[in-house]
């Protein structure tokens, strides 16, 4: 597995809107950020994961359906929206994926939000989560993201 990131992007929101900006200012996303590679992302309020996906998706357009989806089909989008006003947003990206189910970053993701977990509390606003067998290779990559949100 060959990642890339983090790139972090600050978010400015309400319930029914938000604005990006990278951490030199820039009002847009850009990188991995705009890439349609298998994105692991990360979405913490003041320093603490509250949320975490996976999707190959522009963020952008990501964000977007997490923000308009109104249950029509079971999701109501981003519980974490109605919950302060600021979230920081990490992203990393596998580079050589050869599925397109984004598989290794799924199971990527399972362990993050075991990790997180085991240091105290499963992430506030994390609805879902699909487990996959693991191996040596996503416990190190887990690890390493989940490094950035240690105290």
């Amino acid at each position: 597995m060959k990642i890339i990131g983090p790139e972090s992007y600050k978010l400015s929101y309400t319930p029914d809107m938000f604005s990006v900006r990278c951490g030199m200012g820039t009002p847009n996303f850009s990188g991995i950020g705009t890439s349609k590679l298998p994105k692991l992302y990360v979405v913490a309020i003041e320093g603490k994961p509250v949320y975490v996906g996976v999707t190959k998706q522009p963020m952008r357009n990501r964000l977007n359906f997490g923000w308009k989806a109104a249950g029509e089909s079971g999701y109501y989008g981003y519980a974490w929206r109605r919950e302060g006003s600021e979230a920081t947003l990490d992203l990393w990206a596998q580079t050589d994926a050869t599925d397109r189910n984004c598989l290794d970053l799924a199971t990527v993701e399972a362990e993050v939000v075991y990790l997180i977990r085991q240091a105290g509390q499963w992430p506030a606003f994390q609805t879902e989560i699909h487990f996959h067998a693991s191996n040596e290779i996503h416990r190190q990559v887990a690890a390493a993201v989940f490094a950035r949100y240690r105290g």
